[in-house]
């Protein structure tokens, strides 16, 4: 009997360590889902995000790791103003110019921090391009985002597994201590977004280029004309 309740003691030990292991489990992980989208047209776009899992006894946290090709940017002081009014908290790896076309531009990345209904919106917008006589438009795609999640909660070591590995992030928006956060790996439907930008029509360079110096001529010729007709020296 004694052997038993041993026996017992450490089997309930075996199990309490292995649930304390491992806060996101390989089954609770099946249900985590991704989805991402672009709305809106022209230059300036919206990529919505969205995420969701399973009920659990944790307060998830979520971060996505969004790459920016050079055709597009995020605007930073737009952002700061949308963390002030609607509380989207999106932090940018490095400087974005924002009046630079895009063959003078470089790509970046942006961690975008999720909460309340772990979905938010971000606005983007595209650059411009080199003139081009063969399209009037030109495809930018937009890779998927990599999908993080952490919980307080969980104070033991993330291990990895099969559909995970164990990354290095700020801890939160306003804390820029490295955390560790745990990718989720292979989601289903985690295709990214490409939009359309119109782009120049080089065709038409020399006759922008004219109408644009007779204009210029014009105008001055009509401005000094007038200020000599009515002006004062």
């Amino acid at each position: 009997m004694v052997r038993f309740y041993l026996l017992a003691i450490v089997l309930c030990f075996i199990h309490h360590g292995n649930s304390k292991e491992d806060c996101f489990p390989s089954e609770w992980l099946k249900s985590v889902s991704m989805s991402v989208k672009i709305s809106k047209a022209g230059f300036h776009r919206d990529l919505q995000y969205r995420v969701q899992w399973s009920k659990t006894d944790h307060d998830v946290q979520v971060l996505l790791v969004q790459k920016l090709p050079s055709g597009v940017y995020m605007d930073e002081y737009q952002l700061e103003t949308l963390r002030r009014d609607t509380g989207l908290e999106v932090l940018l790896d490095s400087k974005v110019d924002l009046e630079a076309p895009e063959y003078l531009s470089s790509g970046f990345t942006a961690l975008v921090f999720l909460s309340g209904k772990h979905e938010a919106v971000v606005p983007v917008h595209g650059r411009y391009h080199r003139p081009s006589d063969s399209s009037k438009r030109v495809k930018v795609d937009i890779e998927s985002p990599r999908l993080l999640l952490r919980s307080d909660q969980c104070t033991e070591t993330l291990s990895p597994g099969l559909r995970r590995v164990v990354v290095d992030a700020p801890c939160t928006f306003s804390n820029h201590s490295i955390c560790s956060w745990m990718e989720i790996l292979d989601l289903e439907d985690n295709a990214g977004v490409s939009l359309e930008i119109p782009v120049g029509d080089s065709s038409m360079i020399i006759t922008v280029c004219v109408g644009t110096v007779l204009t210029t001529v014009l105008s001055c010729v009509y401005l000094l004309r007038n200020i000599w007709k009515h002006g004062s020296f």
